[in-house]
């Protein structure tokens, strides 16, 4: 296999871990693509016999934190609203343990790939992953609207969303009752299935919804590689079935810190 066809099975993944950092599709995609330029015009960045996927994702965070800016948040795509909202949260999950946990959570890297990808001892790269988890679990409490038309996994998102500290407002099985739910209780947070009960799109819905209201959307679906291709439409966050609850954690944390009304508990005067 040809080293190019190698990168190609890890790119989409690389993207959605991107894209769960910066925020943003685009600014996510930016810097994978910055990383592929790299490599293409200095392909001694991969060692031939270090692990691929690894070695690609360490020369794309060597290329995200040369940027001074993201040494404190990427902004990369983002409106100025959202940048308010980012700055907002800044404490409430601070970048290294943040870096930790999607490679942990989302990407499902070992201890010692997570070590190898941030240049660290196993040990500090242990104590960045609790260190998020710590953090996590102190961000601001949100409504969740779930669309999801499968019971026991929508069971299981109103389980995991509530051990998180979040409230469960509706869970929708279709569009229609999708949409009937955001005009009783607009949320703060949406998880949507891609395809619903009544053969109807999850992206369809979530798109008449955003024509209404503005709120972070995580979509679920069994087939995250189907979505990650490059094409529009394309969703900001995206968890894979079957999910953990560590993943969920991750992409909920990150959907959140980039929501421009989001805020630090504690910081809120009004609350």
């Amino acid at each position: 296999m040809s080293l190019s066809q190698a990168i190609l099975r890890h790119l989409p993944y690389l993207r959605r871990f991107a894209r769960a950092l910066s925020g943003s599709r685009e600014g996510g995609d930016a810097y994978v693509l910055a990383t592929l330029e790299t490599l293409v015009a200095d392909p001694d960045r991969v060692e031939a016999d270090e692990d691929l996927r690894v070695a690609l994702y360490r020369l794309f965070l060597d290329i995200w934190t040369s940027s001074p800016i993201n040494a404190h948040t990427d902004h990369s795509g983002l409106a100025p609203a959202e940048e308010e909202g980012a700055k907002r949260n800044l404490e409430a999950i601070s970048l290294q343990p943040r870096i930790a946990f999607l490679l942990h959570a989302l990407e499902g890297f070992s201890l010692p790939e997570i070590a190898s990808a941030l240049g660290l001892p196993e040990a500090r790269a242990a104590a960045l992953i609790d260190a998020a988890s710590a953090e996590i679990a102190g961000q601001l409490a949100t409504d969740v609207l779930i669309i999801e038309d499968e019971p026991l996994i929508a069971l299981d998102l109103r389980a995991l969303v509530e051990e998180l500290g979040h409230r469960v407002v509706a869970v929708a099985r279709t569009h229609k009752e999708a949409v009937a739910a955001i005009a009783k209780t607009p949320p703060g947070l949406i998880l949507a299935d891609i395809q619903l009960a009544d053969n109807s799109s999850g992206l369809e819905a979530v798109n008449e919804i955003l024509g209404s209201v503005s709120t972070p959307v995580i979509f679920v679906t069994a087939y995250p590689e189907r979505f990650l291709k490059g094409e529009p439409p394309e969703p900001a966050f995206l968890i894979a079935k079957p999910f953990s609850v560590d993943s969920l954690k991750a992409i909920i944390s990150q959907a959140l810190f980039f929501d421009r009304r989001s805020h630090v508990k504690g910081n809120d005067k009004h609350n």
